[in-house]
């Protein structure tokens, strides 16, 4: 039976949530899938807060099902996921597994089945181990074997997803798993860290080049992780911490992306450690975006000193400050200093101390985080930026890398003894929310 590939277009706005392959998939050695960087630096000792790892998580490989059904009880219009790619290739290169991607067209299929556009990223931190063995992410071989996988999912996937990210975060990817080396795989070297954020540049160029020859009807993009950085004071010094921390952050990625070049700046103080530039790479980078996608969580406060400055606001379970006026801020930031394609908030949420109590987790603070942030979005909408959805960090509580199990960001708890799903406060208000505005957010 062919597939109906109709329901691919997505409404003007969505209102979604996300999660990632290895957070919640599970099945780690099922169906032909291979390890990834991530199994192998859970196994090292003292690297995760909890001493877990991702070998079940959530089970949602094998509850899928259920999982599904229970987006469509929440009313969700969009769903973000990752594709695990040594689930789709083990070696991450050459062969095909073909249950893996199997895997993959269950769920897209069973996403539209309920009505719920399905929004893919193709890799959110799980390089195959395989990959990294021959040098990982350092090596520019891994960006031409990153696009050959994008034509891959892109033939399977692309006429039915309404969205295909290329990376999430390639700042945590470059300099927490590369220069203070608390992500996996656990590198600590700053010119390394600098040449990974260079391929993963030219990776997500060379997959949007591949992602549009093989016909992907999806919009194409890149999720990037950003927050206002101000100064602690207004000492020089803290200034110029503030505009190095922004230009780390912030600049080095969007001025690649949309302008053809790094912040020179930034290549100034990075001195010897600059990443190795070809001829046409920053053209190939500079591909053209039909979104971006922008996570947020808190601002940064930069200081000289080499003591963190006390914060000022109130924290979530992580620590963060919880600062809506800092995403309003980033937003028209953005529009302002940026040729921006459209906006989608691919992440927002909080880790908070979650407790069932008779069969309901009474997350009030959680509530009125997403509450905080979508009025946050809203305001920046009402002044002119072009934001096309908003997705909850996150469906449901999940292996939350370093911190293990131990922090809880998810709107449906888990009970991960027996895998028993709870909607909490925070869902059924986002659930009754959409409800009430589902047809009220149009982009600008």
């Amino acid at each position: 039976m062919p597939r109906d590939t109709s329901a691919i277009q997505a409404p003007p706005f969505v209102w979604g949530a996300a999660t990632s392959a290895y957070q919640v998939e599970g099945a780690v050695a099922e169906d032909g899938r291979a390890a990834s960087i991530w199994d192998s630096f859970c196994r090292v000792p003292g690297a995760i807060a909890d001493g877990s790892n991702g070998d079940v998580a959530c089970d949602h490989y094998h509850r899928l099902t259920a999982d599904l059904d229970l987006m469509r009880e929440l009313r969700l219009q969009a769903y973000r996921f990752s594709v695990a790619w040594s689930r789709v290739q083990p070696s991450g290169a050459g062969a095909v597994n073909s249950r893996g991607l199997d895997f993959y067209d269950r769920l897209v299929d069973g996403l539209l089945a309920r009505g719920i556009a399905p929004y893919l990223t193709l890799y959110h931190w799980d390089l195959p181990q395989a990959l990294q063995d021959r040098g990982g992410w350092t090596a520019r071989d891994t960006a031409l074997r990153f696009a050959d996988y994008a034509d891959i999912v892109g033939h399977r996937l692309g006429d039915r997803v309404a969205s295909i990210a290329t990376h999430n975060e390639p700042w945590v990817v470059s300099i927490l798993g590369h220069q203070s080396g608390v992500h996996a795989p656990g590198v600590k070297d700053r010119r390394h860290a600098m040449q990974v954020s260079h391929h993963l540049l030219l990776s997500h160029g060379l997959a949007l080049q591949a992602l549009r020859s093989c016909g992907a009807r999806s919009e194409l993009g890149i999720v990037l992780n950003a927050s206002p950085v101000v100064a602690a004071t207004d000492r020089a010094e803290d200034t110029a911490a503030a505009q190095l921390e922004d230009g780390l952050l912030v600049r080095w990625y969007l001025d690649a992306l949309l302008h053809g070049r790094y912040p020179s700046d930034v290549l100034a103080h990075l001195g010897t450690d600059a990443p190795v530039v070809r001829e046409r790479d920053h053209e190939i980078i500079r591909a053209g975006l039909d979104f971006i996608g922008l996570n947020y969580y808190t601002r940064r406060v930069a200081s000289a000193a080499s003591s963190p400055p006390a914060q000022s606001l109130a924290v979530t379970g992580m620590g963060w400050e919880v600062d809506p006026e800092g995403l309003t801020e980033l937003l028209l930031r953005l529009h302002r200093d940026y040729p921006m394609p459209p906006i989608i908030v691919t992440e927002n949420g909080a880790a908070y101390r979650d407790a069932l109590d008779n069969g309901r987790v009474h997350d009030v603070q959680r509530t009125d985080y997403i509450r905080r942030h979508i009025e946050a979005t809203e305001r920046a909408m009402g002044q002119g930026v072009d934001v096309r959805g908003f997705f909850v960090w996150s469906l449901m509580d999940n292996f939350e890398w370093t911190w293990g199990y131990r922090q809880r960001f998810g709107i449906v708890h888990v009970d991960f003894a027996t895998q028993r799903r709870t909607l909490k406060d925070s869902a059924r208000w986002y659930r009754d929310f959409i409800g009430a505005h589902q047809n009220k957010f149009r982009s600008p």
